[in-house]
Formats: structure tokens, C-alpha cells, sequence
């Protein structure tokens, strides 16, 4: 699990970095105001439905209901963000499964190891080895 960590801390780290970044970038390429606005609060109730800790659902309900361009940025960051959430837990939880799976063919390799220099030693005479304590 160990491996995992720094995986986990480094994704939590752009998670919370990068719908602020976002909207700025998306306000310097010439998107409005309100859909920027909406993309934000959509990309972080996106996370949070996707499975982010870090992330709190936002929506101003009155601006969705009045403002297309809020309404519409709102939908498309919650839609990109909740799909980039699921697939980063994805990735996770592969990661901690592989670190698993590689540790039990460790185990299993020292196993087999220790099964076989069993197998050697049987039925050999070993009593001449006590003397070289």
C-alpha cells in the first residue's frame, strides 16, 4: 500500500488545483463569464459525484434556472468532471490491485522457494551438520 500513497496525494493535489486553474484558463480564452462560473461549481459537484473526497457539490439553483450560460457550463464540467473523477478511482484502485497481486507472486515465489529446499533435503543425512554450531 506503501507504493500507493504517493500516487493518492499527487491526485488529490491536481483535483484540487485544477477546476481553479480552469476557469481562469477558461476565462483567458474568451468563454463567458457565467459559463466559466458554471463549469467550475459543475467540475467540482462532478468530482464529488464521481467519488472525490476533496470536492463539495455546488450549484447556484437560481442562476441554472435563469442563466443558460451558467446552466450549460454547469452541465458540461459536472458531465467532464464526474467522467474524470470515476476513471482516476479506476486507476486507483487498479494500482493498490496490481501492488496486491505483485506481493502475493513475491509471497508465493518465496513459498515455492522454501518448498523446494524442503524437497532437496529430504531423506538426505544432515546429522554431520549439527557439529558446525
Amino acid at each position: 500500500m506503501r507504493a500507493s500513497t504517493p500516487i493518492v496525494a499527487l491526485a488529490a493535489a491536481l483535483m484540487l488545483t485544477g477546476c481553479v486553474s480552469e476557469k481562469t484558463s477558461m476565462i483567458k480564452q474568451g468563454y463567458p463569464l457565467a459559463y466559466a462560473d458554471g463549469f467550475d461549481d459543475g467540475c467540482h459537484s462532478g468530482k464529488k459525484a464521481g467519488g472525490s473526497l476533496f470536492d463539495q457539490f455546488r450549484k447556484d439553483v437560481p442562476r441554472f434556472d435563469a442563466d443558460h450560460q451558467y446552466a450549460q457550463g454547469w452541465s458540461d464540467g459536472f458531465r467532464q468532471c464526474e467522467t474524470e473523477q470515476e476513471s482516476l478511482q479506476r486507476q486507483m484502485r487498479m494500482s493498490i490491485e496490481k501492488q496486491k497481486l505483485d506481493e502475493q507472486r513475491k509471497h508465493n515465489a518465496r513459498a515455492d522457494q522454501r518448498h523446494l529446499e524442503r524437497e532437496v533435503l529430504k531423506g538426505l543425512d544432515t546429522s554431520g551438520l549439527k557439529n558446525l554450531k
